[in-house]
This record gives structure tokens, sequence and C-alpha cells, in this order.
């Protein structure tokens, strides 16, 4: 079994034993650094190549934010779980944009977390309930720019069709079983799609998807 390696970011000893803790007894998890700060972290990603990283937002020296985005900069496949005791809207929103593949609520349950790690190691973005709601409420009261007739026309039928699968919540490797490609074809087409677009991260594909792709 190929474990998912896991970096933990985070200031307080007490959190990082506590998570540590929580993997206990999992045996596809298995936390392979642990950094009181985001520089520690950074240094750590020069020789480590974790599945998961999962990073507090209110760090020493360095924000998460300004960590997520320099680890995006260097690794745009980078899987970041945020873990954090806030659950504002636009902290999250701002996690999300900055690379965040998936946010989580300190105060959840174990179970959860799990859940949440192993959908982000296998690509899928991840948001408790209640934070989804938070940000559904969000959006219905914010104005959406709208669509426009050539919203797919700069993304090839395969790129809409990676895109779509995309959105729906598959991971890289189911995307390439169903459409009988290789995963590393897979991943290139979706680096082709961030670039195309504009887009930073996966987390915003999904998103763009969600926004623009017409209906079949």
């Amino acid at each position: 079994m190929n474990k998912i390696k896991i970096l933990i970011v985070d200031d307080h000893p007490m959190m990082r034993e506590a998570l540590q803790t929580a993997f206990e007894g999992e045996d596809d998890l298995e936390m392979i650094g642990e950094a009181p700060d985001a520089i520690k972290a950074l240094k750590m990603l020069e020789t480590i190549k974790p599945d998961v990283i999962m990073m507090d937002l209110l760090l020493p020296k360095m924000s998460g934010l300004e960590a997520i985005e320099k680890i995006m900069e260097n690794d745009p496949n980078a899987k970041i779980l945020v873990l954090s005791s806030m659950e504002n809207e636009e902290r999250v929103v701002s996690a999300i944009q900055a690379g965040a593949l998936g946010y989580f609520p300190k105060t959840a349950p174990r179970t959860y977390l799990l859940e949440a790690i192993r959908k982000v190691a296998d690509g899928i973005p991840y948001l408790p309930s209640g934070i989804t709601l938070k940000l559904f409420q969000g959006l219905r009261r914010s104005k959406m720019a709208p669509l426009t007739d050539n919203t797919q026309e700069s993304l090839t039928s395969r790129q809409q069709e990676i895109l779509s699968l995309l959105a729906e919540g598959h991971s890289d490797d189911e995307i390439a079983k169903l459409l009988h490609l290789e995963e590393s074809t897979v991943r290139a087409h979706i680096h082709n799609i961030l670039r195309r677009l504009g887009l930073k991260n996966r987390t915003q594909a999904v998103a763009y998807a969600h926004h623009h792709l017409k209906a079949e």
C-alpha cells in the first residue's frame, strides 16, 4: 500500500502532536515532517516530497497564505490542506485563491480530518458542509460576470472533457482511467488548461468549470 506522506506546518507543538496522534492506526497515512513556521517548511520542501501539506494560516515570520503562494510557485501540483480555527468566508476564499486544495476547521472531528486528507491527496477539493454553505451564500450575494459564447474557445475538446471530470471531483488517476490516458498526460492537460485560462490552481479551475462550462 502506498502511504500518503504528510507534512504538518503549525506553530503550536501540541497541535502538531495531536495531528500525529490522529494518524495512528491509519495504515495509509504517514507524517514525514513537521515545521513550526513557514520558512522552515519551505526549507524542508527542498528535500522532501509530501503528498499533502497541512498548513495553518496564523504562522510567525511568514503567514500561511504567503507560504501557500510560494509553495505553488515552486510546485503547481502541490496539494495543500489548510487547517485553521478561522472559518470566515474571506479567509477561505483567500486560501483557495492562493492555491489551497482544501480547508479544514480545527474544531471538526478526526474522522472528517482523515477524509479531508485522503481526498486532497487524490486531488479532490475538500470543504466541510458548513463552509461550503457560507461560500454558496456569498456567491449568491455576488454578481457573476455574464457568460459569453466563446467561453470555451481557448480549450480543446479533450481539455474541456478533462476540466468537466475535474469539476465532478475525479482525481487525476480516475480521469486517466476514464479517458484511457496516462496519468502524466492528464496532469499535462491540466497544466495547459490552467495556463490557457489564466488560472493559478486546480481549485480555481473547478470553480471556473462550475460557472462557465455549458451543460450538455
